[in-house]
């Protein structure tokens, strides 16, 4: 994934010290994790449409619901005591994970989960209100 990342970043032109540096962080992660999961979407048992529409549908459901199950994951790494930090690094380097670990071509690649004991509690950000998040519309079109 090193290559495929950095291939991708002086493509976009980053100066060679930011480069090594977004490097030595993303090998850093993989190499300090105690676990590493890798999530992967399997289109092979969803329905099968013969409009584009309706199969760009079903693939958005396929993609929700990986995402879905690994949010589900580090919910349960919570649980349990453990730290969590899901990378997308593997959308950007699906034939090279492929190929390294040797997975069914039907597997792609979505996301990589770093688990272990955190050493110390992160502080938890500041958020958004609810009222600045959501929007409520009332309507009697939908009754």
């Amino acid at each position: 994934m090193a290559v495929d990342f950095q291939r991708d970043l002086e493509r976009d032109g980053l100066p060679p010290e930011k480069i090594r540096a977004q490097l030595e962080r993303s090998k850093s992660r993989i190499i300090s994790a105690p676990a590493a999961i890798l999530l992967c979407l399997d289109m092979r048992d969803m329905d099968s449409y013969p409009d584009e529409k309706r199969q760009y549908a079903e693939r958005m459901m396929a993609v929700q619901s990986a995402a879905a199950a690994g949010m589900q994951l580090l919910l349960a790494a919570h649980a349990e005591g453990l730290g969590g930090v899901w990378a997308c690094w593997p959308l950007f380097a699906q034939e090279t994970i492929r190929k390294t670990l040797n997975l069914d071509e039907s597997w792609e690649p979505q996301g990589m989960f770093f688990l272990g004991y955190t050493e110390e509690s992160p502080v938890a950000r500041e958020r958004k209100s609810l009222e600045e998040i959501t929007q409520f519309n009332r309507s009697d079109k939908f009754a």
